[in-house]
């Protein structure tokens, strides 16, 4: 099993920056992804950002060139550097986890924190 605690969210201005902060503890494989999604009220939760163990990262189109995800391989922890925010950012954003583990993967969650931007 591998838990996610969530730091960083809150309430800022259109245009100001927050820092998002995931750890992962328990059981933690060499070959796994660490990121980004997010969910707005009443829509899908959609991809932010991804960064595998390696060097491959992935951003939504949508906030390419304004927030920058990073991980400390050694803490486990991955944050997301979120500028430039707007009104449309606004929403829960969890930490993913996904790690193989023999012949399968798996997957888990943080438990959401709260991005709000206001105009």
């Amino acid at each position: 099993q591998v838990q996610l605690v969530e730091s960083g969210g809150g309430l800022v201005q259109a245009g100001g920056s927050l820092r998002l902060s995931c750890t992962a503890s328990g059981s933690i494989f060499s070959i796994n992804s660490m990121g980004w999604y997010r969910q707005a009220p009443g829509k899908q939760r959609d991809l932010v950002a991804i960064h595998s163990s390696g060097t491959a990262i992935t951003y939504a189109d949508s906030v390419k060139g304004r927030f920058t995800i990073s991980r400390d391989i050694g803490k486990n922890t991955v944050y997301l550097q979120m500028s430039s925010l707007k009104p449309e950012d606004t929403a829960v954003y969890y930490c993913y986890h996904k790690q193989l583990g023999g012949w399968r993967w798996y997957e888990y969650w943080g438990q959401g924190t709260q991005v709000t931007v206001s105009s």
